[in-house]
This record gives C-alpha cells, structure tokens and sequence, in this order.
C-alpha cells in the first residue's frame, strides 16, 4: 500500500511547513524511498502566476511551465522529485475543475456540493499523484493554516484520505508556533 503523509499548520502561516516537507522527503530518499510532493494552496487563485510577489513570494516555474508556489523550489532542492503543475493544487483548480464536470452533465442533475464533490476532486488529484508504480510516498503540504476557512474541504478531504487509507498508511503531521520567553 502506498504512504501518504499530510503537512498542515497551525496559528500562524509562513512557519516552514515547506521546508519541514521537503526536510522530510530528503530523509526518507535517503531510505532509498521514492517521494513526491504536492503543495495544496488553498487561495482561490488558479495558480501563482499573477500574484504580487510581496503578498505571496516568488513564483517557481516547473518543467512544463506551471507558475506555482515557492515551495516547490524548495521541493526541487531538496529531494528528487519531478515536479509538474500535477504537484501543485490550488482552490481555483479544484472548482474549475468541478465546475466543468457540472457543466458536462457528469454530476446527472446533482447539486453539487463541497462534500462530496469538491472534496472527491481534492482526493482524485491527491491520487494521480501517489498511486503511480514508481512512488512509495506521497507528501501533501496543505498552505496557509487550519483556522483559514479556506482549508476547510482540503482538512475534510485529508480526514477523508486518512480514513480510507487507514492509520497505517496515512499520517498528519502538524507544525505550529511554539513561543519562547527570554529573560532580560
């Protein structure tokens, strides 16, 4: 079965989930593991490439031309994980993509929804990631923090992912703001 391992943060953003990601994904190569990593946004954005970088920073441009978030540079440096825009999932792509099905006929006259729909295409895109022959791990950094409303569906459908999966397959990693007090 394959290992997926989800990276979430908590009270504050811009904590180094990126780099404890890709941190991780260094280590577990070095187990002689093969590792992607997808980065989830959940701005509503379809991708990084009109966004001022003094809001959101640079943007890192994958093989095939994706404009994504940086944190795929980090990807890119730390591990040797081939990077396309497949790696990078944004809220935008996500509803785009749910969307056009509804406009198709797909859902058959359905309401479409968050849970399932926008949830089951979180997890469908997850998927086409971790379930390739060549992958043992899949390691997905979901942006921004748990208290944005905007994280919502991707928490519901992690929580989803974790349950399908089961405890052994599935993990949550979880990195939050510990302050210190210094004396003085």
């Amino acid at each position: 079965m394959k290992k997926y391992i989800f990276v979430t943060g908590g009270v504050c953003s811009s904590l180094g989930k990126g780099i404890a990601a890709s941190s991780l994904g260094s280590v577990l190569e070095s187990r002689n593991l093969s590792v992607r990593m997808i980065k989830v946004d959940p701005y509503i954005n379809v991708d990084a490439g009109t966004m001022s970088p003094y809001q959101h920073g640079e943007v890192y441009v994958t093989d095939d031309g994706a404009e994504t978030d940086l944190d795929l540079g980090n990807y890119a440096r730390f591990t040797s994980t081939p990077l396309s825009k497949d790696h990078s999932i944004t809220t935008g792509q996500i509803y785009e993509a749910v969307i056009k099905k509804e406009r198709e006929g797909r859902y058959l006259g359905k309401c479409v929804q968050v849970v399932p729909h926008i949830t089951d295409e979180i997890k469908r895109r997850i998927r086409s990631i971790g379930n390739r022959p060549d992958v043992d791990v899949t390691i997905i950094e979901i942006g921004g923090t748990v208290g944005d409303i905007e994280s919502i569906p991707y928490l519901e459908a992690v929580r989803q992912m974790i349950h399908e999966f089961g405890h052994s397959n599935a993990l949550s990693v979880h990195l939050t703001l510990v302050p210190t007090v210094s004396g003085g």
